[in-house]
């Protein structure tokens, strides 16, 4: 059998009621994904916490870094059409 620290990292995600958002929760290493599932369900889920839990290989995220911050979140100000100036906004549409 191979050993925990040679399993792949899963990071794990619940969604606390039916109609939220996932939300990661934690990471955990398991041989496979079914493993993975169960072990996440026995860890994070002692006290019916979730409907919903995804599994995901830790290898399979990808993720801006933190030290590109502003150039990659920064709006294109360069691309008007992105910003919605070109039309009326009627007064009974709410949060606009």
């Amino acid at each position: 059998m191979t050993a925990q620290r040679d399993w792949p990292l899963f990071e794990v995600f619940l969604r606390g009621r039916r109609g939220l958002n996932h939300v990661h929760v934690g990471s955990l290493h398991a041989a496979d994904p079914q493993m993975a599932l169960r072990h996440a369900r026995d860890l994070y889920c002692r006290r019916n916490e979730a409907v919903s839990i995804w599994v995901v290989p830790a290898s399979a995220i990808t993720a801006s870094s933190p030290d590109e911050k502003d150039p990659f979140f920064a709006p294109a100000g360069d691309k008007i059409y992105r910003h919605p100036t070109f039309y009326p906004i009627p007064g009974d549409v709410p949060h606009m």
